[in-house]
């Protein structure tokens, strides 16, 4: 769909060499402008410092699961059957909620990764419309999104606009 209307963009600047002549086109690596931008790196640091909490927790469950593992293994013949029914029950149901545990703070950890990332791509999105009328352009395209192949870089305003972002930001 975006490669359509890249397209169907170009043919238009292509028919009319008079509109063409007078086009101004830039474009933006969002990406690019995501991970260097300053609320970028706080939403990377947020991130990790949540990734950090989740990987203890996984370490400690981790080191209790081999554990019951063992004494499982260890203690597995000298216990009479319900007794060792009973340890497996436990063990079984331990690596549920190890597992449980795991998937719900990846889709945590993803969630708040959208979240952060939306609110972002917002600002961002407004910094380049209030940059490009500014500035007098007629189209600015994301580098990555729009398909661009190649792309002289004088068009490249992705400098402009991260310093237009992270001031917008340091404002908020």
């Amino acid at each position: 769909m975006k490669r359509l209307a890249l397209m169907v963009v170009m043919l238009v600047c292509a028919a009319g060499s008079v509109w063409a002549a007078e086009a101004k086109v830039g474009y933006i690596d969002m990406q690019r402008a995501l991970n260097l931008s300053e609320a970028g790196k706080a939403a990377k640091d947020q991130l990790q410092g949540k990734l950090k909490g989740y990987q203890e927790q996984v370490n400690s469950k981790q080191a209790e699961l081999q554990k019951l593992k063992n004494d499982l293994e260890k203690q597995g013949m000298t216990l009479n059957e319900t007794a060792r029914a009973a340890k497996e029950k436990d063990y079984q149901q331990k690596l549920k909620d190890f597992q449980r545990f795991t998937k719900d703070a990846e889709e945590d950890l993803q969630a708040r990764d959208g979240e952060l990332t939306k609110k972002i791509l917002e600002q961002l999105e407004k910094i380049v419309q209030e940059f490009g009328k500014k500035n007098g352009y007629t189209m600015i395209f994301d580098a990555r999104g729009a398909g661009l192949l190649y792309a002289d870089t004088k068009a490249d305003l992705t400098d402009e606009i991260l310093k237009a972002l992270n001031a917008a930001m340091a404002k908020k």
